[in-house]
């Protein structure tokens, strides 16, 4: 089954909130993760960090689907989506690791 990557930065919206309000919106995010795990959905979710081991540089996340439009439609239930919090791009992955190049 093919993979797929959600990448994402805050809004303007988002990053003036008072952090308690981001954080709420993120524990939401943490709970969707785990029920599509625990429901057998294969998903991966973290956020970046600069060199000194500071977030602010995005997020990311990992999901396993039958097809683009199955991960978008996955994808559009997220808390992060839903509130408007984030900007998204959905890409899938090819993992080449698995392809044999002449």
């Amino acid at each position: 089954m093919p993979w797929f990557i959600k990448t994402e930065s805050f809004t303007a919206q988002a990053k003036d909130l008072k952090e308690e309000v981001r954080r709420a919106v993120i524990k939401k995010h943490c709970s969707w993760v785990n029920k599509l795990n625990e429901s057998g959905t294969k998903v991966y979710s973290g956020y970046l960090i600069d060199q000194n081991g500071l977030p602010g540089g995005g997020g990311l996340l990992l999901i396993e689907a039958i097809s683009f439009e199955s991960a978008q439609s996955i994808i559009r239930t997220d808390p992060m989506i839903k509130s408007g919090f984030v900007h998204w791009k959905l890409q899938q992955w090819i993992n080449i690791s698995k392809k044999k190049f002449t």
